[in-house]
């Protein structure tokens, strides 16, 4: 379908890409994965034809039509989302207006025996089966399920899309491009402005669409999920492995592990080669032997092993002093901007050394919420109450932009270190991987990756207990991300992270906050129990409609013939599944009645005490913690209960 013969790509001394050859076939699910400049990008570019190659060309078949996704590209603003939205349909109008025209002239026809008669027949019938295969008798509806999936809502479909943030905006030519349906999706970082659900919607999408699919992507799981064929771009060639991303690290570490070997060796060999013209240079006897070696070096191709894969972040996050136990207390607190209640009723503590995960569809929010946090923001409803000792540390989601472009990497640091740290900034920013001169570039043409990672240098600046990071990932590739993780992980202090990155949440959280529908929920646990939960893994399970419409939805399937008719096999198993969640609601309530019991007597005893008693008090302290616990318990089995009661 396209094919890429002996491209390279040349800037000056510096070659980028080094006569490079692959083949695109239909229905390739295809990562495109590498370091940071790479060039995976620009081989996108070149594919569309946005770059011209130093030599070499890329041929695409006559019948390919290629939909290319940017990381950054401008949008329109002068619409509303869904009249901007069916844009993507325009050849379906333009096909419209010529079956209409067609219909009109055939119709005032009475030469029916004629060849142009027969012409115009053969037009309409054409015109026909290309609306068809377009889309176009179901285009409302695709445009409806596709805006739905990622993650606008109807109240949204007659906004103006100057209304919307870049984020929202890039999603809009998402929408645009999926419903195009082209032979083949070129995707540059596809999922940068989508929550998990939304991310989840385009996995299934890409999963069943039928044509090819060649993406970057700095999510893991995206990758897994999405692609059976990984290329890798690695100092200008490319290796190229017909599995999902998982199985090409385990390969690609072979790989690396053989290419190693055989560097060391031929080093070896260039070193004695070298030692021996060295030795016997001057000697007339050895003459002979010494040019041998000589063009045999010169003939040798070297083989190159990239050092900065070699490299590690080596982030390490500073002890974190001691705060209180209760770092935040949250009670009733909400957020609203004028009319726009964003959300309400959130209602929790968090503790010394949790590790916590704020998730939810985008403009729910989570970030809202971060801000409220580190005090940024106060709250319109309720209160959010910081607890003793707390001293908070805060990445903002834009926080790379806010860093003055015309500092160079070193100042960024300087000016805001204080005391002894200022002697250890350079070993700082090398543990960063700024190193030599890399200091000194000026922060204005570093890469999105290089700004988060001064960012995060930024933020380990001083020792913070309380680390409140909004999309800390964003533009970092994986390793850096790994390394990251597993500085969190370490972190002793307490964590509260927006992420919709479930490979980075997956072992670093211990509970998520979902912020749904102008409220939040807690799960105990981590993202993928929180997905379970959810039922978020197929994303046909996702409720995606709006609280009216679902019911109107529900009232009229209600009425429907052979609605709520569950086949015998069907109602047992639900009637099974129904006794074991009763059955399960019912022992935590009666624990929690005998927890209740056991505190009211201490109450009481304590209530006439006439002395201290210290493990009394520590038993009391325990059961009012086992209550906490129980009671969390018990609404996460209601909530199971009165959601399968409900289907």
């Amino acid at each position: 379908m396209i094919s890429l013969d002996n491209l390279t790509i040349s800037y000056g001394g510096w070659t980028l890409f080094d006569n490079i050859s692959f083949l695109i076939n239909p229905k390739d699910r295809i990562g495109l994965v590498g370091k940071n400049g790479a060039g995976k990008t620009t081989l996108l570019r070149t594919i569309v034809g946005e770059q011209q190659p130093t030599s070499g060309a890329v041929t695409v078949n006559g019948e390919c039509t290629i939909g290319y996704l940017p990381q950054q590209m401008r949008v329109a603003d002068t619409t509303t989302l869904v009249d901007e939205t069916a844009k993507a349909f325009d050849e379906v109008l333009r096909i419209e207006t010529d079956i209409e025209r067609l219909t009109a002239e055939i119709a005032e026809r009475t030469d029916f025996e004629s060849a142009e008669y027969e012409n115009l027949l053969h037009r309409l019938n054409e015109a026909n089966d290309r609306y068809h295969i377009l889309g176009g008798d179901t285009r409302e509806a695709d445009i409806e399920r596709t805006l739905l999936g990622l993650g606008f809502r109807r109240s949204d479909f007659n906004r103006a899309t100057s209304e919307f943030s870049g984020g929202w905006r890039m999603r809009i030519e998402l929408a645009k491009l999926l419903l195009r349906r082209p032979s083949i999706f070129l995707l540059d970082e596809p999922t940068n402005h989508l929550d998990i659900e939304s991310i989840q919607w385009l996995e299934e999408y890409l999963r069943s669409y039928n044509g090819a699919v060649l993406l970057i992507s700095h999510d893991r799981a995206f990758l897994d999920n999405v692609t059976t064929r990984t290329v890798e771009l690695s100092l200008g060639k490319i290796y190229d492995y017909k599995v999902s991303y998982s199985k090409f690290v385990e390969l690609r570490a072979e790989r690396r592990a053989q290419q190693m070997a055989a560097y060391q060796n031929q080093q070896r060999m260039i070193e004695k080669t070298e030692e021996f013209i060295e030795k016997f240079r001057y000697k007339p006897t050895k003459s002979n032997q010494v040019q041998s070696r000589i063009k045999q070096l010169e003939k040798i191709e070297r083989i190159e092993v990239d050092e900065e894969d070699l490299s590690r972040l080596n982030i390490k996050f500073p002890p974190a002093p001691r705060s209180g136990q209760i770092v935040a207390e949250v009670k009733q607190a909400g957020k609203a901007f004028g009319q726009k209640r964003i959300f309400s009723g959130a209602e929790f503590t968090i503790e010394r050394g949790a590790k916590i995960a704020l998730v939810g569809r985008n403009g729910e929010g989570k970030t809202t919420f971060a801000r409220m946090l580190v005090g940024e923001l106060d709250p319109t409803e309720g209160e959010i109450r910081i607890g003793a000792n707390v001293n908070t540390g805060y990445y903002a989601q834009n926080q790379d932009d806010l860093m003055e472009g015309e500092f160079t990497v070193f100042d960024t640091l300087d000016r805001v270190a204080v005391g002894d740290i200022r002697t250890r900034l350079r070993d700082i920013l090398g543990a960063f991987l700024f190193r030599g001169e890399d200091i000194d570039k000026k922060v204005k043409v570093l890469s999105g990756g290089e700004r988060s990672r001064l960012a995060m240098a930024r933020l380990m600046l001083e020792p913070y207990n309380l680390l409140v990071l909004d999309e800390p990932t964003n533009h970092m590739d994986m390793r850096s991300k790994d390394i990251l993780k597993n500085a969190l992980i370490k972190y002793d202090g307490t964590v509260v992270v927006v992420s919709h990155d479930r490979e980075f949440l997956d072992g670093l959280v211990d509970r998520v906050y979902e912020f749904r529908d102008g409220g939040v929920k807690e799960y105990l646990g981590g993202i993928y129990y929180f997905l379970e939960k959810r039922k978020v893994e197929s994303l046909k399970e996702i409720e995606r409609k709006a609280p009216a419409a679902e019911a109107s939805e529900r009232k009229s399937d209600a009425n429907a013939p052979g609605a709520g008719k569950l086949s015998y096999e069907q109602r047992k198993e639900q009637e099974k599944l129904l006794r074991k969640l009763r059955k399960s609601v019912e022992t935590i309530e009666a624990e929690l009645a005998e927890i209740e019991r056991q505190i009211a007597a201490y109450d009481e005893k304590f209530a006439s005490a006439t002395e201290y008693d210290a493990d009394d008090y520590r038993n009391y302290e325990g059961l009012k913690s086992h209550y906490d616990h129980m009671m969390h318990e018990w609404e996460k089995a209601s909530y199971e209960l009165e959601i399968t009661e409900q289907q």
